[in-house]
């Protein structure tokens, strides 16, 4: 540390690393890619879906009921009617892959086609997940990504065909992958018992996944429907969402699909991405464990009030798991999986956090206007109940986010496609310079 300070290395990086806040309304920056309305900056023309959450009128955004359509299909109509006989997140994948929704023998071929590729290289599992295990699991993932790219004799090919055997084969490495990091790490830093089971032929993707993690292999059909409902909401969110966006980045510079696909995995774990449902869960484990009665609105309004003052949890002022960027009147995947958990919650210990959570979105509008003064446009996120739902599972918390990479790789898969054929340019924003030049001073008259 002593040599640190006489290097003075750490002594002015806020000061050398800020730029003054003026300038962004100056040259009208678009921080964050957003409009001034908190609206995205067009980036880019989408076939695969499209995020609605609110109308333009006279140039005013006008909040509206969200909806979420996967190739022009909207989600609640993908994952309703009598589906308990298969599974759904197999489905979309083939539609976001292929661009339409699959006849029967199609989706028979795709899914035997994943689970030929569940098997790693030789030894990957021994030398590069068990003997090097990562705190945080995204990490190995990202890794494993990029490792798998030296046994694949063809891949720096750029053809379709090879696209599509990549995209395919994480499709079917990923879930399996996440789960022999989780045990890896939670042996080696955890002293905790490792447990193997190898995957078993025939199983969907929600099923392969309950399968290895648990340690008797026990599952019910309503637990991997439910893990199935998680994996579809979580497929695909359009292109501007941040690890979508770099995936399309990535593939904008003609680099490779393994490359592409383990940068994602490194912005999704991005605390301001998909690892805000960490917040999220440590937040709602507070106030269970502050507000006494749960059925009681007064007292969850308080908390909430305490929350949003600064008083409470991270002192953020926030309430995290309401309000999205795009979203205002609901989220189309936090009404699914409430409808889901409700029925899976319905009689068990369960149902009583649950109907917490529901009072949570229902109060905290109310709360935020009582508070601040102002009424906004705010519902509940997808993350308001997915970290309820995978508790409700059995599953880990550090497996939350790496599952969403499970899902979300049909939805990275299909951009980088997207973009291999149509972007045709590298993505590259300019950045305004705000420095002025300086003359260089000879080393010894500093």
């Amino acid at each position: 540390m002593d040599e640190q300070k006489k290097l003075s290395l750490y002594n002015n990086f806020v000061t050398v690393n800020s730029v003054d806040p003026s300038l962004y309304e100056q040259y009208d920056v678009k921080r964050g890619l957003r409009n001034s309305d908190t609206s995205g900056v067009i980036a880019g023309v989408t076939n695969i879906s499209n995020v609605h959450g609110y109308v333009m009128s006279d140039g005013f955004k006008v909040a509206d009921e969200g909806k979420l359509l996967i190739r022009g299909y909207d989600l609640y109509d993908l994952l309703s009617g009598d589906t308990t006989k298969r599974f759904g997140y197999e489905e979309v994948a083939y539609l976001l892959l292929m661009g339409e929704l699959p006849t029967k023998s199609q989706l028979e071929a795709f899914i035997a086609e994943i689970d030929s590729q569940r098997d790693l290289p030789d030894g990957f599992t021994v030398n590069k997940v068990l003997s090097t295990p990562s705190r945080d699991i995204m990490n190995l993932l990202s890794r494993s990504v990029l490792t798998l790219y030296a046994s694949d004799h063809d891949a720096e090919d750029r053809s379709y065909e090879h696209e599509i055997r990549t995209a395919v084969s994480l499709l079917s490495r990923l879930p399996r992958l996440s789960v022999l990091s989780y045990y890896a790490m939670r042996s080696y830093f955890h002293r905790d018992t490792m447990v193997y089971h190898h995957f078993i032929y025939g199983e969907s993707t929600a099923e392969t996944i309950l399968s290895m993690l648990r340690p008797d292999r026990q599952y019910t059909p309503e637990e991997a429907r439910m893990l199935d409902i998680m994996l579809a909401l979580h497929s695909e969110h359009g292109g501007g969402n941040n690890s979508t966006f770099t995936c399309r980045v990535l593939s904008s510079a003609d680099t490779d699909p393994y490359s592409a696909y383990a940068a994602a995995i490194g912005s999704l774990k991005g605390r301001k991405h998909g690892g805000a449902n960490h917040q999220v869960a440590a937040m709602q484990a507070e106030i269970k464990e502050n507000v006494h009665d749960w059925e009681n609105d007064d007292e969850v309004a308080s908390y909430l009030a305490k929350i949003l003052r600064k008083e409470a949890y991270d002192h953020t002022g926030l309430i995290y798991g309401m309000g999205h960027a795009v979203y205002t009147k609901s989220d189309p995947r936090a009404v699914i999986l409430k409808e889901y958990a409700s029925k899976l919650a319905a009689g068990t210990e369960f149902e009583a956090e649950l109907n917490l959570l529901k009072s949570i979105e229902r109060l905290a509008p109310e709360v935020i206007l009582d508070i601040k003064g102002t009424k906004k446009d705010m519902c509940a996120n997808v993350d308001m109940y997915s970290g309820f739902v995978y508790n409700m599972l059995g599953i880990p918390s550090d497996l939350i986010t790496p599952l969403f990479a499970c899902g979300r790789m049909a939805g990275w898969a299909a951009h980088r496609f997207e973009e291999l054929v149509s972007g045709k340019r590298i993505i590259r924003p300019a950045y305004k310079t705000a420095t002025s030049p300086r003359p260089y001073v000879p080393m010894d008259e500093r």
